[in-house]
């Protein structure tokens, strides 16, 4: 715990901490606002998650865990069918499959993890998550609720307001320069919110109801089987979108993670975070990028910066009028912003099979890629009921079966030197 002798209680640490959690903010919030939890216990849960991963890791990696957005589609679903306390049961036992996974990697080394989902299977099955979240971004730019079923706003007025957070977006994620770069959701949020308050979309009366300091509503798990069975197939997306953060991370900061603390911490961290999340009604926790590019721009690689992100989440948590701010949000405001958010994950799974040199030419990987990108963008369901599997956990399972069962022309590489190169071309670019 050397780094908590570097100032960890100097008031410029606490300061960049909170600059960190600034940068994540507004994907760590838009996730449970998407899904229907509560954005409070959201707060409450990154910072636990966080403070956990660096009690795992030994403080020695400068990064901040909060909302996944590979489980949208997936929690949604199983909110609806079974509950939220059904849910956050099916999202402890994800998390256990994390800690399953980082276990494997201690035991069969990191090469485990290409072996098991290399970059033909991860590429379409990110693409799908992105792809299959795409009618919910649309169907809330134009004023409707996610679904389609109901229309809040009337069409013109949700479509200046969702365009004008969408515009913004842009703008900021193209033309801004240093720590603004970083902060394309905040600001689209910002616009929006504004051209939102003017239209007459925003409802004030919960914020002047609720009270300055609350307890979020946590609410506790339920272990319901077909909720665990369709959930933690799921886990296998951000795993490897894990890999890929501690790659980036290690990058930035000339240090190999991966052998010191070792993936297979980093990765039982995150499992511990995600568990810990479900155990109080929050969503599962992952490593987050924004914050690696922060870190990069900032050159703040002390990780006591990101355990006072942390501690400002978990505060944060128990203003109640600022988590029923965060509940008045219109989703045209949202539904604009999706619509970068989500192609540009679609895009991501795109440019991981094209910088991996993965070849559709060959059968074999045209095969995979096509039955993964066919069955999640359909909506193929298998079984029935209760039992189906559908979505991101068909997606993923369907994928690293196909991998493992179909010959391979040569040998698998046992490490991550495909992984490696997708992340150096993507922070070369970052620059």
């Amino acid at each position: 715990m050397q780094n908590l002798q570097q100032g960890a209680f100097h008031w410029r640490t606490a300061l960049a901490g909170s600059q960190m959690l600034f940068v994540a903010f507004g994907a760590l919030v838009l996730m449970p606002l998407l899904t229907g939890l509560d954005p409070s216990v959201a707060l409450f849960t990154a910072g636990v998650g966080t403070l956990l991963f660096h009690l795992v890791t030994g403080l020695t990696v400068p990064i901040f865990l909060a909302s996944s957005f590979v489980f949208i589609a997936p929690i949604t679903y199983s909110v609806q069918n079974w509950g939220v306390g059904a849910t956050m049961g099916g999202l402890m036992a994800a998390g256990a499959v994390y800690m399953l996974l980082a276990l494997a990697v201690k035991l069969k080394g990191v090469g485990f993890l290409h072996r098991l989902m290399p970059p033909v299977v991860t590429g379409p099955v990110i693409m799908i998550i992105g792809l299959g979240l795409a009618p919910i971004a649309v169907n809330m730019a134009m004023g409707k609720s996610g679904d389609g079923s109901i229309e809040l706003f009337p069409y013109e007025q949700a479509m200046l307001v969702s365009m004008s957070a969408l515009v913004t977006t842009l703008i900021v994620a193209v033309f801004a320069h240093g720590i603004f770069r970083l902060l394309p959701i905040l600001s689209g949020v910002v616009v929006g919110y504004t051209v939102a308050h003017f239209s007459g979309m925003v409802d004030y009366s919960p914020i002047v109801e609720a009270s300055w300091i609350a307890m979020p509503s946590f609410v506790p798990p339920e272990f319901n089987w077909q909720a665990i069975l369709f959930m933690v197939p799921v886990a296998l997306a951000p795993a490897i979108e894990h890999v890929g953060d501690i790659l980036a991370i290690s990058n930035v900061t000339g240090k190999e993670y991966v052998r010191k603390p070792g993936l297979h911490r980093t990765l039982f961290g995150d499992g511990l975070a995600t568990t810990a999340a479900a155990c109080f009604g929050g969503p599962p926790n992952t490593t987050y990028s924004e914050v690696t590019g922060a870190v990069m721009l900032t050159k703040a690689f002390n990780p006591v910066i990101m355990v006072w992100a942390a501690i400002v989440a978990i505060t944060l948590a128990f203003i109640a009028k600022f988590g029923m701010a965060l509940q008045t949000i219109p989703a045209p405001v949202m539904g604009g912003i999706l619509i970068l958010l989500f192609g540009s994950i679609a895009a991501v799974g795109m440019n991981t099979l094209i910088k991996a040199h993965v070849d559709l030419a060959e059968q074999r990987n045209l095969v995979i890629v096509a039955t993964t990108l066919v069955f999640g963008i359909g909506g193929m369901a298998v079984g029935q009921g209760d039992l189906s599997l559908q979505g991101v956990s068909l997606c993923g399972a369907v994928a690293i079966a196909l991998n493992l069962i179909l010959p391979v022309a040569k040998p698998v590489d046992n490490d991550l030197h495909e992984e490696q190169e997708v992340v150096e071309d993507l922070l070369d670019h970052t620059h």
